[in-house]
């Protein structure tokens, strides 16, 4: 006896639909590709800092560097379910890095919803800075993605958070002074 019917998933129209799902289901549960604040992320425009954060400060930066020429400031801010406090540098109109600062008691809430929106650090947890004569703890996470990075910084017995995240050598360039 044969039969007509044939093997669902051998159907080259739902094969295909069921691997596009796969991929956006994919897509939807892994980490961004790039870093962001708020959904505003390195490369993103002033206009869409604006957009993100109505209420932000643009202004020219107050000393001449290469690694920008514009930033746009805004307080308080929520970010990551903590209230911060978020800077954006912008160069020819491209957001190159930006801080969101924090108080320590939502650092564990951040840290876990860095790593989800982030993926896996590279690194993680305490290290020691000897400096004259005394030992400094700070908690430090860091990601890479190429030429991005983002490291969250919390010293112990300081009540504030930063996390700073930029491109290219924006860390190195920011404070050399033309």
């Amino acid at each position: 006896m044969e039969t007509s019917a044939k093997k669902v998933g051998s159907d080259p129209i739902f094969g295909t639909a069921r691997k596009w799902g796969l991929t956006l289901l994919l897509l939807a549960s892994a980490p961004a590709l790039g870093f962001d604040a708020n959904g505003v992320a390195l490369g993103a425009s002033e206009a869409e800092v604006l957009k993100a954060f109505p209420e932000a400060r643009c202004k020219a930066m107050d000393w001449k560097t290469d690694a920008a020429d514009r930033r746009c400031d805004r307080l308080p801010v929520r970010f990551a379910g903590a209230e911060a406090r978020i800077t954006f540098y912008l160069r020819k109109d491209a957001v190159q890095a930006f801080d969101v600062r924090f108080d320590e008691k939502d650092l564990r809430g951040v840290v876990a919803h860095l790593k989800e929106r982030y993926g896996k650090p590279e690194s993680e947890g305490p290290v020691t800075h000897q400096r004259r004569g005394d030992a400094r703890t700070i908690y430090r996470v860091r990601w890479e993605r190429g030429e991005q990075r983002a490291v969250l910084s919390s010293m112990t017995g300081r009540h504030r958070v930063d996390l700073s995240v930029w491109r290219g050598n924006f860390d190195t360039e920011i404070y050399r002074i033309q």
